[in-house]
């Protein structure tokens, strides 16, 4: 099948007194075997937090870690030494190699935070820690900016052979998706709403391709993330 639609509604979810999250993976308490990740991408969680809260300092070791901001800030801090707010249009990259500690939380006591948290497996472990900011590449070319990657050229290099792209595709316009020999590739949607064939998609759903797909038909305007990914 050259399509597996995963719903968004049809994701795992973690919801307590501060964070109200949706899982596309196994994560946490939720524990699919049929969604342990596809090829590198292990987490792809959309995470909602309350306003002064966040996650406490807690460590990481043989991960890529990427978190985009779609609305409100983030603080970050992490045992390099890096201290920073991250807000919408922002996105960041933390290697954790052979380990780091660091913590992401809410400085506004009014304003919650929306984020995607993404997990990466790298090709291999160890190595030394690193973590780097950039502004979130906007595009309304096909097939979109390129974001993160492994072969130079990318704003975030990442420990994979493994691409990570942004589009933002106009009302009306097609994706046309293609999956090269060998690769994977998996899209989220995050924002507006599309149609691929004759399914419905709204934000929220992925898209785990085989082959070359049918192309992605915007209804409104749209944004999604594009993994291209050795297996």
């Amino acid at each position: 099948m050259p399509i597996l639609i995963h719903e968004n509604m049809s994701r795992g979810r973690t919801r307590t007194g501060w964070l109200d999250a949706f899982h596309s993976f196994s994560f946490g308490g939720f524990h699919d075997p049929a969604r342990m990740g596809f090829g590198r991408l292990r987490v792809l969680n959309e995470d909602r937090i309350v306003p002064g809260a966040g996650f406490s300092t807690h460590d990481h070791a043989d991960i890529d870690i990427l978190t985009l901001v779609l609305s409100g800030r983030v603080r970050h801090a992490d045992s390099l030494g890096n201290r920073f707010e991250i807000g919408p249009g922002e996105l960041q990259l933390m290697r954790a190699g052979r380990g780091v500690t660091h913590s992401e939380s809410t400085p506004s006591p009014d304003d919650p935070v929306h984020l995607l948290q993404i997990w990466l497996i790298p090709d291999r472990t160890g190595g030394t820690p690193s973590y780097r900011r950039i502004a979130r590449p906007e595009a309304r070319t096909e097939p979109g900016l390129l974001a993160a990657g492994s072969h130079g050229g990318a704003p975030l290099d990442l420990g994979s052979d493994s691409r990570v792209l942004f589009a933002r595709p106009a009302a009306g316009t097609e994706t046309r998706l293609e999956v090269a020999p060998g690769r994977k590739v998996f899209v989220h949607l995050v924002e507006g709403l599309a149609a691929i064939e004759d399914d419905r998609l709204v934000a929220g759903d992925g898209l785990q391709l085989a082959d070359t797909p049918p192309p992605l038909t915007w209804r409104t305007d749209g944004a999604i993330l594009i993994f291209d990914m050795a297996p």
